[in-house]
């Protein structure tokens, strides 16, 4: 999960943080990660929750995925 300093919301109005005010609508991003039919069954879920705002699908190329052992890169 990522949070924004700034970002334009639907309406196209800057929402940014200012020192005397707490915004809570600044931009979030949570990235996830999964087989594409685990996240076809999640987006029912994501549309009831999600009121205002983007919902976006990615192709994701792999370049690495490690753990313990160091591995070299592959091109892709």
């Amino acid at each position: 999960m990522l949070r924004g300093l700034a970002g334009f919301g639907a309406h196209s109005r800057l929402h940014t943080t200012k020192v005397l005010r707490l915004s809570e609508d600044l931009p979030i991003v949570i990235e996830i990660v999964d087989r594409t039919e685990r996240i076809e069954e999640l987006l029912p879920h994501l549309d009831a929750m999600v009121g205002e705002g983007l919902i976006t699908l990615e192709k994701v190329h792999i370049i690495a995925y490690r753990h313990g052992k160091q591995t070299t890169l592959r091109p892709y």
